[in-house]
């Protein structure tokens, strides 16, 4: 496995481009003994419609039927991604709350598959799936597979995360100063600029001062989104 995973890393730390990033993604889920494999990566602003980038490899058909029919709101698969990071093997009783989709993706020869989620400190989201058309995954290969699969699931979503996030969200490139994230903090629970000047002994002056440079670092349009998207990339854990 150690062998494995090193032949692999430097690909997976240094490229680029998502789209070459995807193609190893792709050949090493094919070296698993699997034939297509999807990777999708949602960031988690704005908050009313956040980013989401969709990589596959599923036939062209299908991925037009996915869209066209709108699965992505009723699919297991993602309700169970955004939920849990534990992985799960695609069955009958999975896709039983959506016996169409279920359906429609074996006819397109997804019939048997795995997905795992992943988080990072961001709280960017991201979701490995492969599938084959072949043989069911039985115990004994999900016990040889699952570490490599997990150890894929994770290693991609940091590259591709390293690649699209700036791009994507460039707050999350944003580095508050410690005083600035202890005033938000406060702003969080609800206190006003005088509270807040009270707590940390400074002057209204400067807790506001501190606020203003915060909204400007996280292109918020107001104290309470910089609140919000700090709170939402982790800047206040």
């Amino acid at each position: 496995m150690k062998g494995w995973q090193e032949h692999q890393l430097h690909a997976l730390q240094t490229i680029t481009c998502d789209v070459q990033l995807f193609e190893v993604v792709v050949s090493i889920v094919q070296s698993l003994g699997f034939d297509h494999c999807s990777y999708g990566l949602r960031m988690p602003l704005p908050v009313s419609r956040p980013k989401v980038v969709l990589l596959t490899n599923y036939p062209r058909a299908w991925e037009e039927r996915y869209k066209e029919k709108g699965y992505v709101a009723v699919d297991p698969t993602v309700r169970h991604g955004t939920r849990s990071l534990q992985p799960v093997v695609w069955s009958d009783a999975f896709f039983a709350s959506n016996r169409d989709l279920w359906e429609e993706a074996r006819s397109f020869g997804l019939c048997f598959g795995w997905a795992q989620s992943s988080r990072d400190v961001n709280s960017t989201m991201g979701m490995l799936s492969v599938s084959r058309s072949g043989e069911p995954i039985s115990e004994i290969e999900l016990r040889d597979k699952e570490v490599q699969l997990a150890w894929l699931t994770q290693m991609a979503h940091l590259g591709m995360s390293r690649i699209l996030t700036a791009k994507l969200m460039p707050a999350a490139t944003v580095l508050l100063t410690d005083r600035e994230i202890e005033v938000l903090r406060w702003a969080a629970d609800g206190k006003t600029a005088s509270e807040i000047a009270d707590i940390l002994n400074i002057s209204e002056r400067t807790a506001n001062f501190h606020i203003a440079n915060s909204i400007i670092k996280l292109h918020a349009p107001n104290k309470t989104a910089a609140v919000v998207r700090a709170g939402m990339l982790g800047m206040l854990g």
